[in-house]
């Protein structure tokens, strides 16, 4: 399987190393950067499977990101980690599709469960949306030959019949 992919999205080099030595470690791709409008353009260019974005960036709101990166990539795990939380920024992400929310300091293994949990989440999903697709080819194709086999007959039927009419 392709290994997962993660965007990092923190002003803070510390957490941003950190992240990426952790995540790194288990085997992740990780991207980071340190501002909003990166993350975008990050997002534009790759596929992130996950973003860990922190609440206070100097360019926007970690909680204005979310949308935008919901417009680039709407199967993303997006999780908010902060080390400023309050009740204001957890409705306001939650409203704004947040998957996750972890304070800062944050406890690691905390942290690779609820990716883990996303990953999960999302294979499951790509699984069933696999089927789906598989299924509605099926039953386009069982459409079309049916379609096919109407006109046959249809014309075949019209010919029989216009020549076994009386003259």
């Amino acid at each position: 399987m392709k290994k997962a992919s993660v965007l990092v999205v923190d002003d803070d080099a510390g957490i941003r190393k950190t992240l990426s030595r952790i995540l790194e470690k288990e085997g992740y791709l990780v991207e980071t950067v340190e501002n909003c409008q990166q993350a975008i353009e990050a997002s534009k260019k790759w596929f992130f499977n996950v973003a860990l974005i922190d609440i206070r960036l100097p360019d926007m709101e970690g909680t204005e990101l979310l949308g935008r990166l919901k417009e680039t990539e709407p199967k993303m795990a997006k999780i908010i980690i902060t080390g400023y939380p309050s009740l204001k920024n957890a409705v306001e992400a939650m409203n704004k599709g947040v998957d996750g929310y972890v304070l800062k300091p944050f406890d690691a293994g905390k942290l690779l469960m609820i990716i883990r949990k996303h990953l999960k989440k999302q294979r499951e999903n790509m699984k069933y949306n696999e089927k789906k697709v598989a299924e509605y080819i099926e039953s386009r194709a069982r459409q079309i030959e049916l379609e096919k086999w109407k006109k046959k007959t249809h014309r075949t039927y019209g010919q029989t019949t216009r020549h076994k009419s009386p003259s």
